[in-house]
This record gives C-alpha cells, sequence and structure tokens, in this order.
C-alpha cells in the first residue's frame, strides 16, 4: 500500500494521461473501474482482473504510474514487477483442479485426440480378425496406460516479497493481485487468514463422531483443511506474513505443505526475510522445517531501498494527530466527532458486537464513528479478529488516551500494533489523541512485561534466565520491530489521499 495515491489523484492522472494518448471513451471508462478494483482489495476477493491489465502490462502500467507522478522511480520496484509479471501469464491459465480431483476432470474433459482414436478403434473391432482384435487389444492398452499417466499441471513457484516498512511492498502485491486474470484468487491479511483457519479446524474436529474410551485414535485436521482451502483458490495473496503466536507457528509447516501438494501458487509480503520469521520464537526449532518450506515454493525479492515512501512528502488531510498535552487538543478530537457524527443517519449509542461468540461493547459509536479509548481497545484481551470485526462495521475510529508506551506495557504494543495493522488493511481512517508525538510514542528501551507473570510462566516452562533475555515472549524485540511497521502506516493515515480511500460513504 506504500506509494499509492488516492483514488481521487489517481483518476485525474489516468485521466491526462488517457486524453493524451486519444484512448477511446470505452478504454476510460474501463481504466476508472479498474481504477476504482485498486483501491477496494479486500480479503477473498474473487473478481476478474482490471482492465489494464490485458492491455498493458504489469511492468508498462507501473512505467505509466512513474511517468505521471503517482510513483517515484524504483528500479527494485521494477525488478520485482518483471518478476511478478512473468507469474502473472502462467497464472491466467493455471488452474489446481486436475491435482485436488484428477479423475473428475479427465471425465469431465471434452472429446480429445486420444479419446477419439479410443472410439475409431471400437468401431473397426466389429469388423476385423481375431489376430487384427488381439493388436487392437494391445494399442487400446498402450490408450489407457498414457491416459492414466497423464502427468499433472506443475504449479509455478510463487513470490516471498521482504524489506523494510514502506518500501512498497503491498504496493507491488496489490498490482499484481489486481492484474491476474483468474477468478480462483484470495487476498488477505495472513492474521485474518490463520484466524479462519483455526476457525476451519475448530469446526472440523467438531463434526468428527465422539470417540469411545480405550479406543482414541489421532486425527489430524490440519491436510484436510488445507485441501478445503486449496478447493477454492489456486493462488493466495498474503500482506504482512509474521508469525507471533506459538499456536500458529506450529501448524504453518504442516498446512504450507498441504496447499503446495494441492497446487496453490502464494505470493507474500513481510518485513522480515525469511530466515528471520519466528526469530527468536519459543519452541523455534519446530518451526524452522517451515522455513525450508517456503523457500522450495517460493522465490525472495528484496525491497532494501532505505526509503519510506509513506512518509514521503504526501498531501497532509486536516490535522488527525493530537497530542493530549497541547492546549484545546481534547475539545479539537470532540468537534471533529462532532463533526462526522453530524453526517450520519444515526443516534450516538454504545455498540455491541459479537465475535466467535464473544460480546464486545464499545461505549460511544454513531454510525460508521466509533470513538474508542485507548483502555477499550488495547487493554481488552482483544486480537485480530475482534479489530476486524470493528474494522468491518466502522470507517473512521477515534482513539483517545494512548499512552506513552513504556516498560511493562508489552501486551498493549501488540494490541496496537495489531489493530493498526488490521485497520490499515481495511482502510479504516483513525484518529489519535497520545501523550507522544508518533515518533516518540514507544519507549525502545526495555519492556519486559509483568515481571511476576514472567517469573512464573519461566519457571513451569523449566526455563532459565539466560533464555528469558533471548527468547520473544519474554523481550519486547518482536514489539519494537513491529512498531516501526505502525508508525510508517500511521503516517500515510493522515494523508488526505488515505482519508478519500477510507470514505465508505463514497463507494
Amino acid at each position: 500500500m506504500a506509494a499509492y495515491a488516492s483514488r481521487w489523484t489517481t483518476r485525474c492522472l489516468l485521466r491526462l494521461i488517457l486524453k493524451k494518448t486519444s484512448l477511446s471513451k470505452g478504454l476510460w471508462c474501463e481504466v476508472l473501474k479498474a481504477d476504482r478494483g485498486c483501491s477496494t482489495l479486500s480479503a477473498r476477493q474473487t473478481s476478474t482482473s482490471a482492465p489494464w491489465a490485458a492491455r498493458v502490462g504489469l511492468v508498462s502500467h507501473y512505467d505509466s504510474l512513474v511517468c505521471s507522478g503517482s510513483l517515484r522511480e524504483d528500479t527494485q520496484q521494477r525488478a520485482a514487477l518483471l518478476q511478478l509479471e512473468q507469474l502473472n501469464r502462467v497464472m491466467t491459465d493455471y488452474t489446481n483442479i486436475p491435482i485436488l480431483r484428477p479423475k473428475d476432470c479427465s471425465q469431465s474433459q471434452p472429446t480429445s485426440e486420444l479419446e477419439n482414436k479410443v472410439t475409431s478403434r471400437e468401431s473397426r473391432i466389429k469388423h476385423c480378425s481375431p489376430e487384427e482384435n488381439m493388436s487392437n487389444e494391445k494399442e487400446d492398452r498402450d490408450v489407457n496406460d498414457t491416459q492414466e499417466e497423464s502427468p499433472k499441471p506443475h504449479p509455478p513457484h510463487g513470490y516471498y516479497i521482504h524489506g523494510d516498512v514502506g518500501t512498497g511492498k503491498t504496493m507491488l502485491m496489490n498490482l499484481f493481485y489486481s492484474s491476474v486474470e483468474n477468478r480462483r484468487k484470495m487476498r488477505v491479511h495472513f492474521n485474518g487468514f490463520m484466524l479462519d483457519v483455526h476457525r476451519r479446524i475448530h469446526k472440523l474436529k467438531l463434526s468428527l463422531p465422539k470417540r469411545r474410551i480405550g479406543k482414541m485414535t489421532m486425527y489430524d485436521p490440519i491436510f484436510p483443511v488445507a485441501m478445503e482451502i486449496a478447493e477454492e483458490t489456486c493462488l493466495i495473496c498474503f500482506d504482512e506474513f509474521q508469525v507471533v503466536d506459538i499456536a500458529d507457528a506450529m501448524i504453518l509447516k504442516q498446512l504450507f505443505e498441504g496447499l503446495f501438494k494441492c497446487g496453490v501458487v502464494v505470493v507474500a509480503t513481510s518485513n522480515r526475510p525469511p530466515e528471520e520469521l519466528y526469530k527468536n520464537g519459543l519452541q523455534r526449532a519446530a518451526f524452522v522445517p517451515f522455513i525450508g518450506v517456503l523457500k522450495e515454493h517460493c522465490h525472495s525479492i528484496c525491497l532494501d531501498t532505505g526509503i519510506d515512501y509513506r512518509k514521503r512528502e504526501m498531501e497532509s488531510s486536516e490535522r488527525l494527530y493530537y497530542i493530549s498535552s497541547e492546549p484545546d487538543a481534547e475539545n479539537a478530537v470532540n468537534t471533529l466527532f462532532e463533526e462526522l457524527a453530524y453526517r450520519q443517519n444515526d443516534v450516538t449509542r454504545s455498540r455491541v458486537l459479537n465475535v466467535q461468540g464473544r460480546e464486545v461493547t464499545l461505549s460511544r459509536t454513531c454510525g460508521t464513528i466509533a470513538d474508542c479509548t485507548f483502555q477499550e481497545l488495547c487493554e481488552r484481551p482483544l486480537g485480530a479478529g475482534d479489530y476486524l470485526e470493528i474494522a468491518r462495521h466502522f470507517d473512521t475510529v477515534i482513539i483517545r488516551n494512548v499512552p506513552h508506551l513504556r516498560l511493562g506495557m508489552k501486551d498493549q504494543a501488540r494490541r496496537l500494533t495489531t489493530l493498526i495493522d488490521n485497520f490499515y488493511d481495511q482502510k479504516v481512517r483513525v484518529v489519535m489523541l497520545a501523550d507522544a508525538p508518533l515518533d516518540r510514542l514507544l519507549d525502545q528501551g526495555p519492556m519486559t512485561g509483568d515481571e511476576a507473570r514472567d517469573r512464573l510462566m519461566l519457571d513451569e516452562l523449566g526455563l532459565t534466565d539466560e533464555a528469558s533475555e533471548r527468547l520473544t515472549l519474554f523481550t519486547a524485540d518482536e514489539e519494537v520491530f513491529a512498531f516501526k511497521r505502525t508508525v510508517s502506516r500511521l503516517t500515510e493515515m493522515q494523508t488526505e489521499q488515505y482519508w478519500i480511500s477510507g470514505d465508505r460513504s463514497r463507494k
């Protein structure tokens, strides 16, 4: 998403380009539709590709955006798109259905040249001598053997795009995704995908018959879930591939082995290279084989430009980040909420959201506007599923009383990072009232969390003090690393381009 201009700006620039090249009115309308499609990509989208993909091509479209000023020239981004464009061509005609159901596919295929030979041979048998029939039977066996041994399609390699924050990883993946002319595709934030996987596993376990005492059998639901996902899609584009949860780490190898065996192609973005995924995580030795599986099926692309395009000079929106110590900061936020609420066809009230059988209460909302506190969103035990549900109902969220994140607030920092990741992916607009400037919101010193809790956990796991200094469970290394992305995204969220693109009333 980095390096994206606003939908309005892009449309104007495309209009200028198309007028200069004297394109027809019909093509102009299709390009406008493509522009709208790019700005509203969402998880599990299965629409057809943008019309510009077939006419212009992925790299040519990128070059036109650079020439128009919508993007800055970046040789690493262009080189990455050259590789993605090759995959794009392959994906046009690719399907994993023959891998999942080879027999069904062979039966459903139209009459082939091979089948014609069989038919003509059967008609000749009636008029042949016994010796000729024996020769024909041998030929029939050869035909059957050829049918049975017809090779399955070989899935193409995917791509794992990694690099520092704001280098354009998500933007490149979105360009690729919107250009793929294949309906069986899915774009999803990695957090949301893993939540869905755990839901599927739970549902599958509930559907199993109750096991009798003395007849306990082991059942692994992970591969069936991988097959279930593969039935739905042959291309998955993951945004923000990161592993911080041990429950995710322990199933990823089996899950992705299953997806790859079922012919699913993966394109992912991440801030970490494959070797550093789940770095210093608990029981990482059991996770490491997954890295080999990922590298076997996905080529790595590194974007290491050293530039955070989200922090480039962009037209700022009206004030969206307030520091509580500034005069009238709270009054300004109150006024902003009243102005936004005035446009809603609703009254100010509390809302209760149902998330997987749990209730999440937001004390002050109006239509698609939620006025929340940091305590409501980040000090309660909420996770990605809760934040995705909030993003589904609200396009603008005010977050008040955001503290300077210091010692002992590791859990809150992690939740804020998860919240912003999901809000950014769903184009939710954020207004923040905080105790510190954005670039100093997180104290870079140690954030070890609750010492008594950590000591109890160390004792229960039988770990030494040396382990506590290394494992991310007891340090804030992962939080500090991820918070750089949070700051970068909050910076882009303050621009006019982002604010306009997040207004759902315009869609």
